[in-house]
């Protein structure tokens, strides 16, 4: 039975009832459970049932995502292979949209829902991290945001790492990486071991994009993209965009985030969160200054945000 046609029938005892999405590697739909009520059941795709790879870091995903249970991570509620051999997992249903689309109608957000989506984000990996788990794909794609509670979600833990494991295990060959190259950080792309400040960067990265509509990096294609990651210091937040004009103290801890050395971040995600929560909330910006009013939910008039994806895809 081809995956599309699953719809309508039930799998592992998951009823079925229409497609969400699809990625590369899986598809998503909509299903109920009697005991889990409604939940997102991703189907690994046909194609790659048997592919041992594939199958390896479609059950890690399962794996750790059950290992992590805080209020910003979407749950894992069951995961296995169905009685006609599909690799399958059920998450709890999160409600929203996906952050990236959010960002593409409202963006650039203000500095306050900036740093309240951050907080939460980093709460998120911060608990990751206490498990030894690095996400290494953090972007606003695996973000779901529900402008309605204002809540988020993070998603996808299907190219993380273990912190437990062998460095051999978690070293990638330089010109190689996993993630996705718009917010992966240096470290990443030069062979280096990638720890948890590899996930400060790429969460610095999206508090840069959703503040400015813009990267860190000017590249136009990902030949241009890689080199600049390796070798140029990153664009400062107050030079993104012309018009746009953050206060110093938030753009100092967005940019020291960005450190190409990983020692020269802070020294976890938290600390990084409360800096830049103590930076958006300092009297500047809470008073309603010019500056504080950079990012204030003006409209992408331009389609900024849809063009800067639409030069390097998704990941």
């Amino acid at each position: 039975m081809a995956i599309e046609t699953l719809v309508g029938t039930t799998l592992a005892g998951y009823t079925v009832r229409g497609k969400v999405g699809e990625g590369g590697t899986s598809t998503v739909f909509r299903a109920d459970h009697p005991k889990h009520g409604t939940v997102a059941l991703k189907v690994l795709r046909e194609k790659l049932q048997h592919d041992k790879t594939a199958v390896q870091r479609f059950l890690r995903e399962a794996q750790f995502g059950a290992r992590v249970e805080h209020p910003n991570i979407v749950r894992t509620l069951d995961y296995g292979q169905s009685e006609s051999e599909r690799y399958y997992l059920a998450i709890e249903w999160a409600s929203g949209e996906i952050l990236d689309k959010y960002a593409d109608k409202n963006g650039p957000l203000p500095i306050r829902d900036v740093t309240a989506i951050l907080s939460q984000i980093c709460s998120a990996v911060q608990a990751a991290h206490d498990e030894g788990i690095v996400h290494r794909d953090l972007k606003p794609e695996n973000v779901m945001y529900d402008p309605a509670t204002k809540q988020v979600k993070l998603l996808d833990f299907g190219i993380a790492a273990d912190t437990d494991a062998a460095p051999d295990q978690r070293l990638t060959r330089a010109g190689f990486f996993v993630g996705t190259l718009m917010y992966v950080a240096p470290e990443a792309l030069s062979g280096e071991l990638v720890g948890p400040a590899a996930d400060q960067y790429s969460l610095a990265t999206i508090a840069y994009y959703l503040l400015s509509g813009c990267l860190p990096y000017t590249g136009k294609s990902p030949r241009e993209l890689f080199s600049q990651l390796l070798t140029q210091p990153p664009v400062a937040l107050n030079k993104a965009k012309a018009g746009l004009v953050f206060p110093a103290g938030l753009e100092a801890v967005i940019m020291k985030a960005l450190s190409k050395v990983p020692a020269d971040r802070y020294p976890s995600v938290k600390a990084f969160s409360d800096a830049l929560t103590e930076a958006a909330n300092a009297p500047a910006v809470a008073s309603g200054s010019s500056a504080a009013i950079a990012g204030d939910g003006g409209k992408d008039k331009g389609g900024l945000f849809g063009k800067v994806k639409g030069l390097f895809g998704r990941g």
